[in-house]
């Protein structure tokens, strides 16, 4: 997700950088490390993004050096990541100024330093609806919105069909199907984020073959799924029933659902979820061509 900060530089000046705006000029912009994007969660909690735990563990090794951050002094001020997937795909989030820090011109002269680090690849990101003009003038444009459904899931009884817990038997597999899915290989990220400490995952099998996949884990405020992908909604009705059956009546889960995606919307109200937020997912160019209606759950807002 990338709400917060100073308005973003159209593209076209981002890959020639000017001079940082006034008020900025004891400002220094580093790679973060991951001990340094633990402190940027913290921000994004007391947002209300509601990151999942263990999540930036799980993405900051997918690219390191496509996290940011900005210090005035030795003081955190500032952050932004623009993590590269392949050659041609990369996301953005994470950009954020302290509450303290803000309306300086911290936030612009950090996108500043690290825009240029995605080179020509298409980048996406996931933007609050206020924000949704001014990354409009960065080149970006508007694809679809991204609903969050969340609430106590009401329970269907056993989860029916032929849903097994991941095993590293199944990576193989999983990563095939979740290229199919998102718009680069992530092999490297899906071993972190299936086997992170209180996770739990299921395969849905068809006929003996994969036929979709789902993660639950647990965040600051209840649980959150993603991804949720599946070649049917009644596969994915399954997988969402066996990911949500050891939560506990107070358990509350959220599920962030692509707009055009009927069925999904359709399970989420289903389960007893309810829209809480919604966000624009936007791009800079082309994306590579992925199944969309096998998208029943993202896998975060924050980083892709």
């Amino acid at each position: 997700m990338a709400p917060l900060g100073e308005a973003p530089l159209p593209r076209s000046t981002t890959e020639n950088p000017t001079p940082r705006p006034a008020g900025t000029s004891g400002l220094t912009i580093t790679g973060a490390s991951l001990d340094d994007w633990h402190q940027v969660a913290e921000w994004a909690a007391e947002e209300g993004w509601n990151p999942g735990s263990g999540d930036v563990a799980c993405f900051h090794p997918t690219d390191p050096a496509g996290f940011f951050i900005g210090r005035l002094g030795t003081q955190p001020v500032s952050a932004i990541s623009i993590v590269n997937h392949s050659h041609e795909y990369a996301f953005l989030g994470y950009y954020l100024v302290h509450p303290d820090h803000r309306r300086q011109g911290l936030g612009l002269a950090t996108w500043r330093a690290a825009f240029p680090h995605a080179g020509t690849r298409t980048i996406g990101l996931d933007a609050v609806p206020a924000q949704q003009p001014t990354y409009q003038r960065a080149g970006f444009s508007p694809a679809h919105d991204t609903v969050r459904y969340a609430g106590r899931p009401e329970r269907s009884g056993n989860p029916a069909g032929a849903v097994v817990p991941v095993t590293s038997a199944h990576l193989d597999a999983i990563a095939a199907y979740d290229r199919q899915c998102f718009p680069a290989d992530r092999r490297g990220f899906l071993t972190r984020w299936l086997a992170a400490p209180g996770r739990t995952a299921y395969v849905h099998l068809h006929d003996g073959h994969l036929a979709g996949y789902g993660v639950i884990r647990p965040a600051r405020d209840g649980w959150r799924i993603g991804p949720l992908f599946a070649d049917t909604p009644q596969g994915a009705e399954t997988l969402f029933d066996a990911l949500t059956a050891h939560l506990g009546p107070d358990d509350e889960v959220g599920l962030d659902v692509p707009e055009p995606q009927q069925a999904a919307r359709t399970l989420a109200t289903a389960r007893g979820l309810t829209p809480q937020s919604h966000t624009v997912r936007m791009y800079t160019g082309p994306v590579p061509p992925t199944r969309a209606d096998r998208t029943y759950g993202v896998t975060s807002l924050e980083l892709g």
